[in-house]
């Protein structure tokens, strides 16, 4: 591994007790769930690593020194132990405090452990067939030790980084019904009213005000929390207000009084309260350059390029260890959901997707191309010779692109195409198209950010040439992705989006791909199966043999279950220079206010 790049910080200084840091969040996504055990429509960076993060801390935690790898000083469990056999693993728990003042134990895991084996289809990081369903028992050793046995030998490293990495504990206070205390820590036929309970503590999961979030922070529930902050307040206008958890166990207390997180609507906005200046009168102290107000090119994307607000701000890249992607609905009962499963159509679309040409006109140098799903950054051994250079295995080429759809039974004379040769069979359209069919596909990506408006519309023109018609339609961000969920037809959600783009993507641990591509997975949001792709996952996670996930990642590749679009820091963060211990960049997309300071008016 190598570290992923941080800009060069204001040092020195001694830090000064006290103090409020603003945040300015990226547009359309304010947090919509705090109970940790996240469904996959609400699984994102805003909801997961700039909010439940900060207050419920998971079993173990990464990325803290800038790599992707795992810091077991912040972790609330130590080093696995494996058994000679290598079936089993166990795990002593630190004696961390809840701010309730109860201790953290063995049953605050599989607690965690036990919703996953019951309620794991809600999880959105839930695999069918694999954590907890790969276990052949689990349970208590000591109050402060647990144990899992698995099925067969795994890759420990992949067990720690995709498996374990799953786990956040939870506290006592929360294993209760409306009737009561009860046991989802110990007995599995509890677990379903817990649930229920919990989740109606959260509140509508869909619903898009703000009325039931302003209750969180004053929920004997939500309250109790293990991380270094605690919830204040939340505002009918979005406002997310976080103080410290004097009981925080872990390294690193906060020095802050006060985080704020302040919601924006779009990406000029925030350049402007950046243009204002962090002391002006309801300056922001920390918020992200947009791509398109890059003013000059960078040479590296992780490294960045000249900043136009210098002088006021210093620039952080967050290139984290991801993939960026638009999702594609194989569950929409109409004929487009037969199309998606055609493999020559999904190759004709990223054929179509100028990426190279998108990374130095519209994201100014700062993105990268990606050809797979391994991420190209930080750079790592983990993705294929075949991948590391160029444009393998499709290269911008819509004259290519067009020829796939004609020898696969399209008209493309006109845009869209028309389907001419219906059937199963040679040089016809696939199963479920029939004749007269026109290529034409909607494409709902999130609104408010302007390079992705011109990504969108490039991709759009240039498909045209091929034969393809993309509707493109802007969402705010939360109701996209509520909206554009995974789901399965029925009357109540009849599950018609069809191509889906929130301008992410998924940031990994380890680079496997049983969450985003096997069948069932929770992070598989178009339901996308293949019964080759799963065979080639599942060697990826019983070995460490780099060709294995090498043959995994290139198949991918070719198939293309998702449109792979290039790659770019999760934000250029933006920091007023009076601001200190903002770096190293947390690669898995992780913030650390508790680790940010202010200096003594004499050391400034």
């Amino acid at each position: 591994m190598t570290s992923a790049s941080t800009a060069a910080a204001p040092a020195g200084g001694k830090p000064r007790k006290g103090g409020v840091v603003t945040w300015a969040c990226a547009p359309g996504f304010p947090p919509a769930v705090i109970f940790p055990f996240t469904p996959a429509e609400r699984m994102g960076t805003r909801n997961i690593l700039e909010f439940q993060a900060l207050m419920y801390r998971t079993l173990y935690y990464f990325g803290s020194d800038g790599t992707p790898a795992v810091d077991y000083a912040q972790s609330i469990g130590e080093p696995p132990v494996w058994s000679e056999d290598g079936l089993t693993v166990t795990i002593t728990v630190k004696p961390w405090k809840w701010s309730n003042g109860e201790t953290v134990r063995a049953d605050n895991v599989l607690f965690w452990v036990n919703l996953m084996k019951v309620k794991g289809a809600r999880y959105g990081e839930y695999v069918p067939g694999y954590f907890p369903d790969n276990l052949t028992s689990y349970g208590k050793l000591a109050e402060d030790k647990v144990y899992f046995t698995f099925d067969k030998v795994y890759s420990k490293h992949w067990v720690l980084y995709n498996q374990l990495s799953t786990i956040t504990p939870l506290p006592k206070a929360w294993d209760r019904t409306e009737a009561g205390p009860a046991n989802a820590s110990g007995d599995l036929a509890d677990v379903e009213a817990v649930y229920e309970y919990l989740m109606a503590q959260q509140g509508d999961i869909v619903d898009e005000g703000n009325e039931h979030r302003t209750r969180w922070a004053d929920s004997p529930i939500w309250s109790v929390v293990s991380g270094p902050w605690r919830l204040k307040s939340y505002t009918l206008e979005g406002v997310v207000t976080f103080v410290p958890n004097e009981h925080y166990s872990g390294p690193n207390k906060p020095y802050l009084d006060e985080f704020r997180q302040v919601p924006t609507f779009s990406d000029e906005e925030q350049y402007r309260m950046l243009q204002a200046g962090p002391h002006a009168e309801n300056g922001i102290q920390v918020g992200y350059l947009p791509l398109s107000f890059a003013t000059e090119p960078a040479v590296d994307p992780v490294v960045g390029g000249p900043n136009p607000l210098a002088g006021s701000y210093t620039m952080y890249p967050q290139t984290a260890f991801c993939i960026r992607y638009i999702s594609l609905n194989y569950n929409n009962p109409t004929v487009v959901g037969k199309m998606f499963a055609q493999t020559y159509l999904r190759q004709a679309l990223q054929s179509t997707l100028d990426q190279d040409t998108a990374v130095r006109d519209i994201y100014q140098g700062y993105a990268y191309r990606q050809n797979g799903p391994v991420p190209m950054y930080p750079r790592t051994d983990y993705v294929s010779p075949r991948q590391r250079e160029g444009a393998w295995p499709l290269p911008f080429d819509p004259k290519r692109a067009k020829e796939l759809l004609e020898a696969n039974g399209w008209d493309t004379s006109r845009t869209p195409a028309v389907c001419v040769r219906p059937g199963t069979g040679p040089g016809e359209a696939g199963e479920g198209i029939p004749a007269g069919t026109e290529l034409s596909i909607l494409l709902r990506y999130v609104e408010g950010r302007p390079a992705l408006t011109r990504l969108m519309r490039g991709f759009r023109d240039a498909a045209a040439e091929a034969g393809i018609e993309l509707r493109l339609e802007e969402v705010y961000g939360s109701v996209l992705v509520a909206e554009d969920a995974p789901c399965k037809a029925t009357e109540e959600t009849p599950c018609l989006w069809e191509m889906c783009c929130w301008n992410g993507g998924w940031a990994y641990h380890h680079p496997t791909g049983e969450i985003l591509f096997s069948t069932g997975a929770g992070g598989n949001f178009g339901f996308y199966t293949d019964p080759r792709a799963d065979e080639l996952i599942d060697r990826t996670v019983t070995s460490d043999d780099l060709d294995v996930l090498y043959e995994y990642q290139d198949y991918i590749a070719e198939q293309v279950p998702v449109i792979f679009t290039p790659n770019f820091p999760i934000r250029l963060f933006e920091v007023a220079d009076d601001l200190r211990g903002f770096g190293p960049v947390n690669p898995y997309g992780m913030i650390n206010p508790e680790n940010w300071y202010y200096v003594e008016d004499e050391d400034r």
